[in-house]
């Protein structure tokens, strides 16, 4: 979870300053060394992050490749950058050849938006012409989170990458041949459904009906199964909803709710009125706590009251949403906690 929160940010960020970044020496200290950061490496260790790694190839001195990373002296990942508008299929023969001449398995090659990962699956110590591991970090989806996680300094395997490296690289040339036969089906692709619904013979205007027919299926039968896999998640939280509901109304039979627990709600309502209006903060009493929501949500608490035990707490929420005990001698020590009551309310607030 960390690993995807810290792209997201990454991303968020890169989206945010692209245009405003001009040269390649630019997109390398804005979008790549906090890519290299984020996979655990210290981009200010010259002995874990090397910048201009000399990769001498035959009788060309002085090639350098922008970055090595090193693990026990070794380099174990090469990476070449280019400006974030530059497209990366013009440069990877440059990549070919750095690889070459290194101790390395992995090649990286990135404009800080698409990353495309190599490695030597065809023939050893020589770099294959497609990558196995692509991904544009603007849209990383979780399945590809799992794989960049493989490249992180705590879970860096040489083995376990190159094992898994050849069934990524040739699932995501499936996917790539899929999308290719919805958008825009070949011959072949049209044949195969045709020759098993049509027992005509298949001239030119059939199988350019056709075409449209396969396409038209296609398209149905994936927006079927999004719509099901939605209406089942819908369903999944209406479920959920009505359960919490017919759990609260029996709570609420049980409840009884004391002057004390309104005096500290119009306290709470007094601090927090500066950046909401009344309305949206409402009390919601239970058999183990009083609490008091956020537009009556109980997904935004704001705070919950303990003043039915031995000791009183007030709880507090922070950004995770985990409840966090305070002592209280009386229910006017809340005044004490108006800042965290506050910050509470700009977390809901900013999502």
């Amino acid at each position: 979870m960390e690993l995807s929160n810290q792209l997201k940010t990454l991303a968020d960020k890169i989206i945010m300053l692209k245009d405003k970044i001009e040269t390649e020496e630019s997109t390398k200290h804005a979008f790549v060394l906090p890519f290299i950061n984020i996979l655990g490496y210290d981009t200010f260790n010259p002995t874990e992050v090397v910048p201009e790694f000399t990769a001498d190839i035959g009788i060309k001195k002085g090639e350098k490749v922008d970055y090595a990373i090193f693990d026990k002296n070794d380099p174990i990942l090469i990476i070449e950058c280019k400006n974030w508008k530059e497209k990366l299929s013009v440069h990877n023969s440059q990549l070919f050849r750095y690889f070459h001449v290194t101790k390395t398995r992995f090649a990286l090659l990135t404009n800080g938006i698409q990353y495309q990962f190599f490695t030597d699956l065809d023939e050893k110590n020589k770099m294959d012409s497609k990558p196995f591991l692509e991904f544009d970090i603007t849209n990383v989806k979780e399945n590809v989170i799992n794989e960049i996680s493989k490249f992180h300094k705590s879970n860096f395997d040489v083995d376990h990458i190159v094992n898994n490296a050849s069934s990524l690289k040739y699932i995501q040339e499936i996917r790539k041949q899929i999308n290719n036969e919805i958008t825009n089906p070949s011959n072949e692709f049209v044949k195969l459904f045709a020759n098993k619904v049509y027992a005509g013979r298949l001239t030119e205007k059939v199988m350019d009906e056709f075409k449209e027919l396969v396409q038209k299926g296609f398209n149905q039968f994936i927006s079927e199964k999004i719509n099901d896999r939605l209406n089942a998640a819908i369903n999944k939280e209406a479920e959920k909803q009505l359960t919490e509901q017919i759990e609260l109304i029996v709570d609420e039979s049980k409840v009884t709710t004391t002057e004390e627990e309104l005096e500290a709600y119009r306290i709470v309502v007094a601090i927090l009125r500066r950046k909401l209006p009344i309305n949206r903060i409402v009390h919601r009493d239970t058999q183990s706590y009083f609490g008091i929501l956020l537009d009556d949500n109980n997904r935004k608490p704001l705070c919950r009251l303990h003043l039915n035990g031995g000791k009183n707490y007030i709880g507090l929420f922070h950004e995770n949403k985990t409840e966090t005990k305070q002592a209280i001698q009386s229910i006017d020590d809340i005044y004490l906690f108006e800042k965290e009551l506050l910050d509470t309310v700009g977390v809901y607030e900013k999502n």
